[in-house]
């Protein structure tokens, strides 16, 4: 099977661990851009397109902001397989018309999220399963058509649009980055240690139950090279 040539659309304003945990997670040759620097592929010619999480709001009046949405409409029109990750998740939602708004709080630690139904990013994914969660905003309007494949009590954890997928939650993050993460939230020192208090071993091993939606995105991303190979 050939390698997957896939783009890695790091919104992270340079934080460490984030191309660290893709590049360990996802089974392809990554081309990493740095979007939040202005730094978008040239065209379209990959396999798929990871978009990662990020400290930003998609709502907020920043030029890379708009050019990362519209790229990734375009991206969604030319049929390509994206995955967008919690920011990436409402990124991908603003782009195919759906709307993000702040939530009033926000949902940070070990969470348990239910699916809605079966869709082949969750094979294998067991509900309800256990996922990490650093988010202050939240998908409020689904993109009109897209299917929602997964919630918890602060709303929209999953969805699907064509070959187009978001998820709020982390499956990618490894314990050291999830405390990284809680300890740089500017919340009460004894919230802050509440969530610390539940990453440990069991938490991380149930969650390293959602890891394999990676593997699930790679194997749809080949099915479709095939597919579009035979045509």
């Amino acid at each position: 099977m050939m390698t997957l040539r896939l783009a890695l659309l790091d919104a992270s304003h340079g934080t460490d661990h984030t191309r660290r945990n893709f590049r360990r997670e996802l089974d392809a040759d990554l081309a990493e851009f740095d979007v939040t620097a202005g730094d978008l592929p040239a065209g379209f010619d990959y396999d798929a397109v990871v978009v990662t999480g990020s400290r930003s709001s998609v709502y907020w009046d920043e030029p890379w902001i708009d050019d990362l949405i519209g790229w990734v409409a375009q991206a969604a029109d030319c049929g390509l397989p994206v995955l967008g990750v919690c920011y990436g998740h409402q990124v991908l939602a603003e782009a195919l018309g759906g709307r993000v708004a702040a939530m009033d709080d926000i949902e940070l630690g070990y969470r348990e999220i239910r699916t809605r139904g079966e869709d082949p990013l969750f094979d294998g994914i067991e509900s309800p399963f256990v996922a990490f969660e650093t988010h202050s905003d939240r998908v409020v309007d689904l993109p009109p058509g897209a299917t929602l494949l997964a919630e918890n009590d602060r709303g929209v954890q999953a969805f699907r649009h064509g070959d187009c997928w978001g998820v709020q939650f982390h499956p990618e993050y490894d314990q050291p980055s999830a405390e990284r993460v809680t300890r740089g939230k500017d919340l009460p020192d004894e919230r802050i240690q509440s969530v610390l208090d539940g990453i440990h071993d069991d938490n991380y091993a149930a969650a390293c139950r959602t890891k394999g939606l990676f593997d699930n995105f790679t194997d749809y991303a080949h099915e479709r090279r095939a597919v579009a190979a035979d045509d």
